[in-house]
């Protein structure tokens, strides 16, 4: 049991986007629930938000000064990227990653830190009866999970839930990934097996809706089918060898066709297709090794995957 004086600190980490109707309500909540307990730090990075949440998020650091850093990147990024600069920011033995739109209840949250505590997992993730995401969304998270299954090896019955809580350790792990296209979910389970999960309620946005767009999406679920392994590319030499035999059987097919029917036509129409959907496959298979190469061009270049521009914190 900890002594007053030897709080366990944890840290609460935001990536705010179009947030500033509920990031400041959502700091002071949270700082009212968790303060006592615990030695609390509250890291919120501002994505290059178009709305007024830098702010917001700049009045909630002079108010609680002690406890909440503010952090404002140079662009938007995205959401990886932006939990990535407030993971480097974070100090806390325990780090907690929430999103700005009160749909994790602040005594959920409460709950959530209370368990991964006293666990021994390096990182805790949280499931839901039933999430209060759009279909739209719903339906992005389950070929994402279901992705994930083959591509990081997921344990089937994981959800890969973007609230979660992270040990110290798992957290500096994390963070010796310097390379752009961070995908978290894929770091962590590239790293530790030691995970487990906690039931917590899930609610409806209060206000506005989610920043993730058709085109998001597919980025996220690209940098988990590229950056973490190399069954896709395997997955192109398996269709590779599959349509060389395919067309190789087909050649003999007419082969033979032809010897034992002189008067057949030519199948032009069958010849049109073969040619199209070959110069197809091999246009998505050097697009998908181009990816790869691109990648790594980037990768040389050393370009940065994120820019603070501004900084506030407590620099008593």
């Amino acid at each position: 049991m900890n002594s007053p004086s030897h709080k366990i600190s944890v840290s609460i980490v935001i990536p705010v986007y179009c947030g500033a109707q509920t990031i400041g309500r959502l700091v002071e909540t949270l700082i009212e629930a968790l303060s006592d307990p615990y030695s609390l730090e509250i890291v919120l990075v501002n994505d290059c938000s178009p709305d007024n949440s830098e702010e917001v998020c700049i009045e909630a650091h002079k108010k609680y000064r002690s406890i909440v850093k503010c952090y404002s990147l140079a662009k938007n990024v995205g959401e990886h990227n932006a939990v990535m600069a407030g993971l480097q920011k974070s100090t806390g033995d325990w780090i907690v990653i929430m999103d700005d739109d009160f749909q994790n209840p602040v005594g959920e949250v409460m709950k959530l830190v209370s368990f991964a505590v006293g666990s021994p997992f390096d990182v805790v993730y949280t499931n839901y009866d039933k999430k209060k995401h759009s279909w739209f969304r719903n339906i992005g998270s389950k070929f994402n999970d279901k992705i994930a299954n083959v591509i990081l090896r997921k344990p089937k019955d994981l959800y890969l839930s973007s609230f979660k809580a992270l040990n110290r350790f798992m957290v500096n792990e994390i963070l010796k990934y310097n390379l752009l296209y961070p995908y978290i979910d894929g770091l962590i389970l590239n790293t530790t097996s030691n995970i487990g999960t906690f039931r917590v309620e899930h609610r409806e946005r209060e206000h506005g809706k989610s920043g993730y767009t058709l085109k998001k999406l597919f980025v996220l679920w690209l940098n988990m089918f590229t950056n973490f392994s190399i069954f896709p590319l395997r997955i192109a030499t398996g269709i590779g060898f599959l349509f060389a035999a395919g067309g190789f059987i087909a050649g003999i097919a007419a082969v033979i066709e032809k010897i034992m029917n002189p008067q057949l036509p030519a199948g032009y129409a069958f010849l049109v297709f073969i040619i199209t959907l070959l110069a197809g496959i091999q246009l998505i298979i050097i697009g998908l090794v181009g990816e790869y190469l691109g990648r790594m061009l980037l990768y040389q270049n050393k370009k940065p995957h994120y820019s603070i521009r501004k900084a506030f914190e407590n620099t008593d």
